[in-house]
């Protein structure tokens, strides 16, 4: 590449560096903080052996789990690819080799996600408590920079993972040919996100659901109260779940959704190295260029969260998030009129070409935007949906769990709305560039490509967001276990119902990148199909026909996965929090001390038996969504699965909405109760302790697994869809 194109490819290993340097420059500055008083330090200890324990255990699983994946991978695809060409070298066992290294890679760079997602919130609690004895926005402020490094550090990590493997596979020699290669490191990251989600989030919605239900319910004590032996277990959780488990999701989405858009990429390659248009290859890179942009914007970003001690916490996280917003839309602006200028050649209107790009670019910017604020709307006291829960909690758990389950259905129709807006925004826009390759504007798909890379360039801040939620839970979890001081209470509360907050905006933000992913990734696919098929001389696959039976038969299935896949991963927390509950209860009634704090719980015993039991339960979940696609393409051929795919996709989209906003919103509705914003009709607050209060405890309690086990586990799933059905094309030809 020449030229100022030539140049910005450099930017890709610079921005992931410097990213990694601004994480250590974080890190060292939120380790270098107050760690509090001797007990807060003994609960931040005793969390920060759970979670390790944890994690060492399940990643061990997992890394067994992925190396028996790697084998099977590389010999099918080499056996699958040499019976498809005899140029071993580009395609057969060499291939499956490739194939099978870049799942490795894939997965330990996923893996090393999780594990420092939970590693940097586990040593952040403890330093946010301390912080909050003294100043709301040290507080604040302590949580956002140690959620920041989880979120600079993963995504630093799957843009260099990316650009590393498309180097070493030949990528600046053969760009057209390298993304093809590389989807098996896409695939390796889905792979191990799932396992990791799925047990982080059973672990730590488990011991909530068991702990609250003995601890508030039962028992009638404070959340986080030291006499419950199931608290520490629900500390652990946060990070094990919220940390770990989301760190690896959005690994694995930007990983991903970067390599279908590169796929994408090499349809406007061909029709740029035919026209004889400057840096064709740019079209390739793009994608990577423009999440680089994003890295040094949210950089900046970090530095705009600040505000005083009177002002709602959320006002200051939301201004980082505009400063990130607008320096992306400026670097996307940068990104597509250097690397997308086609010298003369001009879209409709005569209008340079990167303008219809950048437009679409816009597009996946403002749809983030749109979805954070959906969230909000949906999941914070603030607005009519939280209360309306609120409201329905005075007349008991029936009413609050109605009220909740229709707010969670309703959600479903901004969204779809909303992500079908910016796909045919998108797609129009992308289509006026005219770039037509075999009768076919590919401009059009790529366009959709382009928003969302650009939807993508805030995942650093948005990580960082959802980090700061469960940092902040286990911190009002230290301040009430270490008995800290009313005002500190205070202060990590109103942190807490801002972090729900913000961790069911990553959760919408998920949902909305895959929305977008989902038709890049099912064009990805086709594009793979068809490349198979030019080169074996078959009529290429062009559409997908519902009315062919096989088809909608497939189509049928990849719904019933979607929902089959819910109930185990929701009856998997139930099943594990029913161990928990019939220990804590055990431990109640053999030892009364407790609750006079002349005995101390036997936290380990909890820890141990939720470990055990999300372990145990996450196997089945797993298994049945990475084998249910291989089964249907082996039965069904290439086009069902093509049909699978993108009907399986919208459903996971509808119902992790669902799952997602419902969960959150009866979250919401008892921190709202809890903080006495709910009076009667004589204007009497209802609180903590009233049959109100019980009610949405209970609602929250349903809500748990909804909102942190099978709605985040539904993201991951939607993407390895996607993933394995691409790795696994030429299996499926028939």
């Amino acid at each position: 590449m020449s030229g100022p194109a030539g140049v910005m490819p450099w930017l890709i290993p610079i921005a992931g560096l410097a990213a990694i340097l601004f994480a250590l420059y974080l890190a060292r500055d939120v380790l270098s903080r107050d760690t509090g008083t001797a007990a807060m330090q003994d609960v931040a200890g005793t969390i920060f052996e759970g979670a390790v324990a944890f994690i060492r255990r399940q990643y061990t699983t997992i890394a067994l789990l992925a190396v028996v994946g790697a084998v099977v991978l590389t010999i099918v695809i080499g056996l699958v690819e040499n019976a498809q060409s005899a140029d071993t070298n580009i395609y057969g066992f060499s291939l499956g080799v490739r194939t099978g290294a870049a799942f490795l890679v894939g997965a330990a760079c996923s893996m090393a996600s999780g594990i420092i997602g939970m590693y940097i919130s586990v040593k952040s609690n403890l330093r946010t408590a301390a912080a909050a004895r003294h100043s709301l926005v040290g507080a604040v402020q302590t949580a956002m920079r140690g959620g920041a490094v989880s979120g600079f550090l993963v995504v630093s990590l799957s843009l260099l993972g990316v650009w590393s493997m498309f180097a070493l596979y030949g990528g600046f020699e053969h760009p057209e040919q390298a993304p093809f290669l590389i989807v098996g490191y896409g695939f390796g990251a889905s792979f191990v996100a799932l396992f990791a989600q799925l047990g982080g989030g059973i672990y730590t919605k488990a011991a909530d659901v068991g702990s609250d239900l003995v601890g508030k319910v039962e028992a009638g004590i404070p959340e986080d109260d030291p006499r419950n032996a199931g608290v520490i277990a629900d500390l652990v959780g946060d990070n094990v779940g919220d940390c770990a488990g989301r760190g690896a999701d959005l690994f694995e989405s930007t990983a991903a959704e970067n390599i279908g858009a590169m796929i994408l990429g090499v349809g406007v390659w061909t029709v740029a190295s035919k026209a004889g248009w400057p840096n064709p290859e740019a079209w390739v890179l793009f994608p990577l260029v423009v999440r680089a942009f994003g890295l040094l914007a949210t950089i900046v970003a970090i530095f705009f969260v600040r505000g005083r001690e009177d002002e709602n916490p959320m006002n200051m996280l939301n201004r980082g998030y505009w400063a990130t917003t607008l320096l992306s839309a400026v670097g996307l602006l940068v990104v597509t009129n250097v690397m997308m200028n086609t010298g003369s050649q001009t879209g409709s209107d005569g209008i340079p070409t990167w303008v219809w790009f950048f437009g679409a670019g816009l597009v996946g910017l403002a749809t983030s935007v749109v979805f954070v604020y959906i969230t909000q709307y949906y999941t914070a006291g603030s607005f009519r949906p939280v209360r309306e829960i609120a409201e329905a909690s005075k007349t008991g758990p029936a009413t609050n769990i109605i009220s909740g389950v229709a707010v969670g259905y309703e959600t479903t129709l901004v969204t779809a709305v909303t992500i079908g807006i910016a796909l045919l925004v998108s797609h129009w826009l992308g289509s006026q560039a005219n770039l037509i390759e075999n009768g076919r504007n590919v401009g059009g798909v790529f366009g959709t490509a382009v928003a969302t890379m650009g939807m993508l360039m805030t995942t650093a801040y948005i990580l960082a967001m959802d980090t700061f939620g469960p940092i902040t839970d286990n911190a009002g979890g230290i301040a009430e276990f270490s008995h800290a001081e009313a005002g500190a209470r205070e202060i990590t509360d109103r942190l807490d119902a801002v972090g729900n907050t913000t961790k069911a905006l990553t959760k919408g933000y998920a949902i909305a990148s895959a929305s977008l992913a989902a038709f890049l990734l099912f064009s990805a696919y086709i594009d793979k199909v068809n490349l198979i098929f030019t080169r074996t001389g078959r009529p290429l696959m062009n559409a997908v026909d519902l009315s062919k039976v096989s088809v909608f038969v497939a189509a049928l299935i990849s719904v019933m996965l979607v929902f089959f896949f819910s109930s185990l991963a929701i009856r998997a927390v139930g099943k594990a929090a029913s161990s928990i509950i019939v220990e804590v209860r055990r431990q109640f009634r053999e030892h009364p001390g407790i609750m006079d704090y002349t005995e101390r719980p036997d936290y380990a015993r909890v820890v141990d038996i939720t470990t055990r039991a999300a372990l145990r339960e996450m196997i089945l979940p797993g298994l049945v969504a990475v084998g249910t696609p291989i089964v249907v393409g082996l039965l069904l051929g290439q086009e069902a699965v093509a049909g699978f795919l993108m009907v399986g996709t919208i459903g996971g989209v509808m119902l992790a909405t669902v799952l997602n906003n419902g969960g959150g919103a009866w979250d919401n509705a008892k921190k709202f109760i809890e903080a006495g914003h709910l009076t009667d009709a004589a204007g009497n607050v209802i609180g903590k302790g009233t049959p109100a209060h019980a009610a949405a405890v209970v609602g929250d309690t349903v809500g748990d697994p909804f909102k942190d086990t099978a709605g985040p586990s539904l993201h991951v799933l939607v993407k390895l869809l996607a993933t394995i059905t691409l790795v696994l094309a030429p299996l499926f030809i028939r």
